[in-house]
């Protein structure tokens, strides 16, 4: 019988230690050392078989074509389709999407006579039927799996030989090589190696559906978006019908990758135009609004942000963000007070992205620090203007990547004018048709757009 030992693993990067730490030696992480029972035959090293070196030149064979999933949207975030001996991890925050999303690809590649194995460690095959019957999904290829020993699973591999293979979720499927519990830090990182080897031997696509911490990342050590080709987080607010697909990792496509669905009773619909719909419900005339035109992956979209500035009493202010980040929030409140003399410590301050999306792109400073001083000052902004800009400490306006497709994309929802950076460099000579405001500063645009 193999002689068992006790180590210790770091749940954020899976460093192994021989006795508990406070402090991780790999990640500096503090308290996230957790006891796993191995045995001897796990830690000793395994022989394989010696693999010859080859050239460049020597590797054969053609690329296989990618494989489509039914959803335009996902397709755009894979870079084009999913890749054959791919493995790609699926995150997102419990309720969000995830089953469903995957189970209306699984209805995609069924429908095109190829065969998927859906294993599902969560839910019965029942409960698998009863979804696929409200998104009206009727195949004969698609092979529902209720397991958790992956060894059972490499043998219906073969069996069956799916060209799609769905793990819901990777925190509930175990080795029996390892004696830990699954979703430990050590069953995380073996099954997560032996599905990789499994994935370029048989050349097919695996998706892994991965739980998230409450920070909203990915559970387990960080080595595993190391080991997958592709990470993916499913995001969306309950309260919003909409989802985020943002790619955070491709080996095949661009990084940052964004696509939009919409949930409905049908299950997950691509969204057609996403500027038009955020801006559909959008109230001109109101303070504290402002339009502005962020990058996101490969596509512009026009989202309104709405500010809301109103007297704390004699507590300090508060400062709320949602939709970006509350820090910077707080640099833009640091920026307006510095360059302009406004006194807003004495003031509650709110800041929302419509639509429930979380913006990262800089080119939104200037309408974040516009929509807190309309609203401030009670004084809308004028109603046919998108600002685009980033911000600077001095609050001098730097630079916006990717100018003419903002530019085009808010001539195409009918703005007329359009506030960018002095320094900014557009490509092509035409204006789209809009009147191209050019501030240099957060001083300059506020004479301008906001009378002084």
């Amino acid at each position: 019988m193999s002689k068992a030992k006790t180590v210790f693993f770091c749940a954020d990067c899976g460093y192994e230690s021989g006795k508990w730490l406070g402090r991780c030696p790999a990640c500096g992480a503090w308290n996230r050392f957790a006891e796993e029972v191995v045995t001897a035959s796990q830690s000793a090293a395994r022989a394989v078989k010696r693999e010859p070196a080859v050239t460049l030149k020597q590797v054969g064979g053609e690329s296989k074509k990618r494989l489509k999933s039914g959803i335009a949207e996902l397709d755009r975030v894979l870079g084009g389709g999913m890749v054959p001996g791919s493995l790609v991890l699926l995150g997102g925050d419990p309720g969000v999407g995830k089953s469903t999303l995957l189970l209306q690809v699984a209805g995609a590649i069924g429908g095109e006579g190829r065969r998927v194995l859906y294993l599902s460690g969560e839910e019965s095959p029942r409960q698998i039927k009863l979804r696929a019957e409200r998104l009206n999904i009727d195949s004969d290829t698609i092979y529902l799996l209720n397991e958790q020993n992956l060894d059972q699973l490499e043998e219906y591999v073969r069996e069956l030989e799916p060209e799609l293979i769905i793990i819901d979720s990777i925190q509930t499927v175990y080795s029996p090589e390892v004696s830990s519990i699954p979703g430990s830090a050590a069953q995380l990182r073996e099954c997560t190696a032996r599905l990789m080897k499994l994935a370029k031997t048989s050349e097919r696509v695996l998706f892994l559906v991965g739980h998230v911490t409450k920070e909203g990342l990915l559970a387990g050590p960080k080595m595993l978006e190391h080991l997958v080709d592709v990470v993916i987080y499913f995001e969306g607010e309950r309260n919003y019908a909409f989802r985020l697909l943002r790619g955070a990792k491709n080996r095949f496509g661009s990084t940052d990758e964004i696509g939009l669905l919409e949930m409905s009773g049908l299950g997950l619909v691509e969204v057609q135009d996403p500027s038009e719909i955020f801006l559909s419900s959008r109230d001109p005339g109101i303070c504290g609004s402002a339009v502005v035109a962020s990058f996101e992956g490969s596509r512009p979209l026009l989202i309104e942000l709405q500010a809301l500035v109103s007297s704390a009493g004699p507590a300090y202010g508060r400062r709320t963000a949602s939709g970006i980040e509350q820090s910077r929030l707080a640099l833009m409140i640091a920026v307006l007070e510095k360059s302009r003399g406004i006194n807003l410590g004495n003031c509650d301050v709110y800041v929302k992205v419509t639509g429930g999306l979380f913006l990262k792109d800089p080119a939104v400073d200037l309408g974040i620090a516009a929509a807190v001083l309309s609203s401030w000052r009670d004084r809308p902004l004028p109603e046919d203007v998108v600002i685009i800009g980033e911000l600077a400490l001095s609050g001098e306006l730097r630079a916006t990547p990717f100018l003419d497709l903002r530019l085009r994309e808010a001539s195409r929802l009918g703005f007329a004018r359009a506030v960018i950076p002095a320094g900014a460099r557009r490509s092509e000579q035409s204006d789209y048709g809009l009147e191209l405001i050019t501030v240099k500063n957060l001083n300059q645009f506020i004479d301008l757009m906001m009378g002084g």
